[in-house]
């Protein structure tokens, strides 16, 4: 069997490892994806952009790359997208178009919900399956939509997790500042400041592990003080308490079990503009699921004009912590489990029925 996979993005490929582990070693991928995973049509750091300027250079590539792959679904059994939708999208409708019959699931869906509603549709009359993570999502969607909620991956690829009761003090503090250009440079001056002011705790700051030196001497500068790891599942069930920069870590530390604050400031413009675009009450995931479990947030969110760093320390002084963990537990209960294996299932059962 032949799967065609458009997976872009590192956290896609994080999921996609982890799905591969239950598909059946004859199944062959082609595609877009890490080369760790197979033998992808293009080198993933080809894909990397740094701007407009450079997404507008760039164009032509993903012109050119998405017709590579509608020429590669003709031989291909399934395809499978996974999030990016500003190139699966486009792709999945040229695909239908080509090929009306050939079946489309699309894994880690676009978050329409919260923008861009005009999508909802488009995705619903492409995509033969809609496979959700998020338990809340398919209420957004026409009842006839083909969507349904198969878990959530992260709950396949977290291996530790602090229980309710759990009471331990390691003295160590996780910073992750992100991993895009203008939110690191924005979080670090108030991290290398709050750093200073908490002496007494060994601080540890996560930088993704595809980052070269002089990388992370551009964007992080001075890291005097402070551990540079990659490892972030590990250094979150081993810190006391981390600041995180709004993103999928967040949720990460939210199922883990690690007390937390999201930090996060854009530019102004970018903010102004999220805010009547965006219709969410919270930025991070752990927030918006407790909301539609228990009708409050989790945790901490420090954004825009709010973000200081008297903000976080008084965050890290008054946080609950026993609250916070009996609510970790609600979540990973409504989370309901991982969802790779569901995933998999799916891919193969109408192949069997076939």
């Amino acid at each position: 069997m032949k799967l065609l996979v458009s997976a872009l993005e590192h956290s896609a490929n994080l999921h996609l490892a982890e799905l591969k582990k239950h598909l059946p070693e004859s199944m062959e991928l082609e595609g877009i994806f890490s080369a760790e995973l197979g033998e992808p049509i293009v080198d993933l750091r080809s894909l990397a952009i740094m701007g407009f300027v450079d997404a507008l250079k760039k164009l032509p590539f993903f012109y050119r790359l998405a017709d590579r792959m509608v020429e590669q679904a003709a031989d291909a059994d399934k395809v499978l997208l996974m999030d990016a939708s500003g190139f699966n999208l486009p792709l999945a409708k040229k695909i239908k178009k080509r090929y009306p019959d050939k079946e489309i699931l699309y894994y880690i869906l676009p978050q329409a919900w919260a923008w861009r509603k005009g999508r909802i549709p488009v995705l619903a009359r492409t995509c033969d399956r809609l496979l959700s993570i998020l338990p809340f999502e398919s209420a957004h969607y026409p009842a006839e939509a083909p969507i349904e909620y198969v878990g959530h991956p992260l709950l396949d690829e977290i291996d530790r997790f602090r229980g309710p009761e759990e009471s331990r003090s390691t003295g160590i503090i996780a910073y992750l500042p992100g991993s895009r250009r203008g939110e690191i440079r924005r979080l670090m001056p108030h991290f290398r400041t709050l750093r200073r002011r908490l002496p007494e705790h060994e601080a540890r700051i996560v930088i993704p592990p595809y980052f070269d030196a002089a990388r992370i001497r551009d964007l992080y500068g001075d890291l005097s003080g402070f551990i540079p790891v990659h490892d972030t599942h590990s250094t979150l069930y081993e810190s006391d308490f981390a600041f995180i920069c709004s993103g999928t870590a967040t949720l990460e530390a939210a199922l883990i079990g690690t007390p937390f604050v999201l930090a996060y400031r854009a530019k102004a413009l970018d903010a102004f503009l999220a805010r009547r675009l965006v219709d969410l009450q919270y930025a991070g995931l752990a927030n918006l699921f407790s909301l539609d479990f228990q009708g409050r947030p989790m945790h901490p969110e420090l954004l825009q004009e709010d973000l200081s760093v008297d903000a976080l320390l008084k965050a890290y002084e008054t946080f609950d912590t026993r609250r916070y963990l009996q609510d970790v537990q609600k979540l990973r209960a409504y989370l309901g489990g991982g969802s790779s294996v569901k995933v998999a299932r799916i891919i193969m059962e109408r192949q069997a029925a076939s």
